[in-house]
């Protein structure tokens, strides 16, 4: 059972460490402040949960009370890289 607990969270952050390529190909990157100012400013949304996917990396989701949605992914360096988000 831990084997495979282990093995999921590794695939995860495989799949997190290649979004956050993408991500960052693609332009969604910025510094966290600014993303995050953004975030509120334009969509109301505000900061729901937060969890360490890596030793570097924190995945955190916002949301607003319309019902958009953001997850992203921030770096210990300030950098945050928007992953996915909706309605």
């Amino acid at each position: 059972m831990t084997l495979r607990l282990w093995a999921t969270m590794a695939v995860a952050a495989v799949g997190i460490s290649a979004a956050l390529a993408e991500a960052n190909a693609a332009g969604q990157c910025a510094a966290r402040t600014d993303i995050v100012k953004a975030l509120g400013d334009k969509f109301h949304e505000s900061e729901a949960g937060r969890g360490l996917i890596s030793p570097n990396v924190v995945l955190e989701i916002f949301i607003s009370d319309q019902g958009s949605w953001t997850v992203l992914a921030s770096d210990t360096k300030g950098q945050s890289c928007v992953i996915s988000a909706g309605e």
